[in-house]
């Protein structure tokens, strides 16, 4: 498989890898301007800039940059004098993080999820829908998204999550509403939302902290989710919904 077929694989498959090229080189070195290398989230690698220290500089450079706030850094380095190879050139390599794409889940397959998994996709969301209803949970309903057959209260007691993860809750009825936050609220994720009116989440609050559910984890809860636009059809409900998780994505200032 060549590397560009790899990336493409790992493009596909939602993880997270830095490329690092060789852009600029004088002298002899070990490789030369265009030679590639991958570098994934766990140390693994996938073609090469050459061995050696400077492949471990590259990789040490590429590790700092999953963690850092950039998308690119540039790295030059003169083998002799600074990493003590024999080579006695100098190279120059440029460093692009690719990140995995976050996961939103929709709990409820109805008009807003539908408008809101369409948006999420075309931004590069990746999108999961759940709903027990066949006539609403179905590939057809929702192009290019998973789509679970399932209890949505179900599910979200059983399924893990990290901090990459956002939900979205919209079934057709308060009490599974309830039962899919009252899951997923002590889980780890970048997001936990709920459609309603602000009445819907006050009265949700109070029977969330009834049910147990701590202060801190109710302070994360999305209620009504979406930026105030003043939204009224799902279309634009959708938008809001959407522009909040590109906001959470982006680690812009929360919604006051």
């Amino acid at each position: 498989m060549t590397l560009y077929a790899e990336i493409a694989t790992l493009i596909a498959e939602g993880r997270a890898f830095v490329l690092a090229t060789v852009i600029e080189s004088a002298g002899s070195t070990p490789q030369k301007p265009g030679s590639k290398m991958v570098v994934l989230e766990d140390g693994s690698l996938r073609g090469t800039v050459g061995g050696g220290a400077i492949e471990f500089q590259i990789i040490e450079a590429a590790r700092q940059l999953f963690s850092a706030p950039e998308r690119t850094r540039t790295l030059e380095t003169h083998l002799t004098h600074e990493l003590g190879m024999c080579c006695g050139g100098r190279m120059k390599v440029f460093l692009e993080k690719h990140e995995a794409p976050m996961r939103l889940t929709l709990f409820g397959a109805g008009h807003v999820a539908r408008e809101v998994a369409a948006l999420a996709l075309h931004v590069d969301f990746r999108v999961t829908v759940v709903d027990a209803r066949p006539e609403w949970a179905s590939s057809e309903r929702f192009p290019g998204c998973e789509v679970l057959l399932k209890d949505p209260a179900d599910h979200a007691r059983a399924l893990s999550s990290d901090a990459r993860d956002c939900f979205c809750v919209t079934t057709h009825d308060h009490p599974l509403d309830q039962a899919v936050l009252e899951a997923l609220l002590p889980k780890p994720s970048a997001y936990v939302g709920v459609i309603g009116s602000r009445r819907k989440a006050e009265r949700f609050r109070m029977r969330l902290e009834a049910a147990g559910v701590e202060a801190a984890a109710l302070e994360r809860l999305r209620s009504p989710m979406g930026l105030p636009i003043g939204a009224l059809t799902p279309a634009e409900i959708a938008v809001s919904i959407v522009a909040e998780l590109i906001q959470v994505r982006r680690s812009a200032s929360p919604r006051k």
